[in-house]
């Protein structure tokens, strides 16, 4: 029988890139992982719904009000309830300590709007990644999937898509061409590849 990856997704919003997964998958295309639950840390997100729909199981491990260790402690309890081999950043605005990432090194990965090492790093996220990228007048930008470590947007870079920047663009437009021209594809694509690479025994 072929073995197949656990993959737990991390969410903290609307879930654009968890939804990219879940269609990837649905078309039969992530052959090496399964979604096994979705956490995220605040309740009500729309992720989670999406993930509902999916049929695919749900957690919420809260990270305000507790310490970092707390936080973590909770989360580490879900992923070895599922069985996670592999964890996805998808939208998740929560840093990670050193302890955590070491602990799962080379099974993180996480999707950052921008050709890394450009405009990426601490306090650059959602929009802000795009308004600097127009302030800055760059006409290519992108998407890079990273392993993550813990220095922000640090780890080795997995994949790469590039998107070109037009004239008229805004933050939001650009944002928004940067997810389906390359988040949508790459994180996925990514995804597959590196548990392809844990059953092959590439990846520790």
């Amino acid at each position: 029988m072929k073995r197949i990856i656990n993959v737990a997704v991390l969410v903290s919003g609307g879930g654009t890139n968890l939804q990219a997964i879940i269609d990837y998958a649905a078309d039969g295309r992530l052959e090496s992982g399964k979604v096994v639950k979705v956490i995220s840390n605040k309740a009500g997100v729309f992720a989670l719904e999406r993930a509902t729909e999916a049929e695919i199981e749900t957690a919420v491990v809260e990270n305000k009000g507790v310490s970092q260790s707390e936080f973590e402690s909770g989360l580490i309890k879900v992923l070895e309830s599922c069985g996670a081999e592999v964890i996805v950043l998808a939208g998740f605005l929560c840093i990670l300590s050193k302890d955590f990432t070491d602990r799962y090194a080379g099974r993180i990965i996480n999707v950052h709007p921008s050709l890394i090492p450009s405009f990426c790093g601490e306090g650059f996220y959602g929009l802000k990644v795009h308004e600097a990228a127009l302030a800055r007048g760059v006409k290519i930008t992108g998407a890079t999937v990273h392993y993550v470590n813990e220095i922000a947007d640090g780890g080795e870079i997995i994949m790469q898509k590039a998107v070109k920047v037009k004239e008229n663009d805004t933050p939001k437009s650009l944002q928004k061409r940067v997810m389906e021209e390359a988040e949508w594809k790459i994180l996925p694509a990514a995804l597959e590849l590196l548990c392809k690479k844990i059953i092959k025994g590439e990846q520790q």
